[in-house]
């Protein structure tokens, strides 16, 4: 290898060293002056320790567990007492099909399996309010605290659901008040029904809590 060749390399690295050092300087700058690429102002992201609309997008979705588990919980239940293991959707569908859902001879399957689709969706919907107030509030609490604050919403969500709205709004649109009447659905097993939804919440939260990223430059 001649030395004009080991030369003309070493001069080459001298310029790649230089060219580096000048890069590492720029990008310190930037981070220092709290700029990300392009010029841009950087965003507090990876400091960001609340994200609602993540919450409410996991929330969404973990809805579907926190439903499926209340509904197969009155499944069983209704079983060892007894009685029709889909009360539970047979009352939920008087909202809208009126005492006709009630009536034992009433055994539409495909209105069955909407009503379930339809307790499911509902529980889609609640499993955002759920995750939104868990994500804010009780986060950082353990499980211990999770379950005290789903039980505290449960609670809330039962007693405005029945009670603030249910309980005049289906008399005024369908003529009765089958879901908050105790010969129908007993007061405590709708608490009881919350109650899992909002327990089984608490226990997957972790699930779908934020985790920030955070950039492999940052110092913990």
């Amino acid at each position: 290898m001649s030395s004009e060749t080991l030369a003309a390399k070493r001069a080459r690295l001298a310029e790649l060293r230089t060219q580096t050092a000048r890069l590492e300087a720029e990008l310190d700058a930037a981070v220092d002056a709290g700029l990300e690429g392009g010029g841009m102002p950087r965003n507090d992201w990876a400091n960001q320790g609340y994200y609602l609309t993540y919450y409410a997008t996991s929330g969404f979705f973990l809805g579907i567990v926190g439903a499926l588990a209340s509904l197969m919980f009155n499944i069983v239940g209704a079983t060892l007492a007894g009685k029709d293991p889909l009360q539970l959707i047979r009352v939920y569908l008087t909202f809208g099909l009126g005492g006709k859902a009630l009536d034992p001879a009433f055994n539409d399957s495909l209105a069955l399996a909407m009503g379930c689709v339809l307790y499911i969706a509902t529980g889609m919907l609640l499993g955002i309010i759920f995750q939104v107030v868990l994500g804010k509030y009780a986060a950082r609490s353990g499980l211990p605290g999770r379950l005290a604050c789903a039980s505290a919403i449960a609670v809330v969500v039962w007693l405005v659901n029945f009670y603030g709205l249910i309980s005049w709004l289906q008399p005024l649109l369908f003529g009765g008040n089958w879901i908050v009447d105790n010969a129908q659905l007993p007061w405590w097993v709708a608490l009881a029904t919350h109650l899992v939804f909002g327990w089984t919440m608490a226990l997957i939260f972790p699930w779908g809590e934020f985790h920030p990223y955070r950039l492999q430059t940052e110092e913990s």
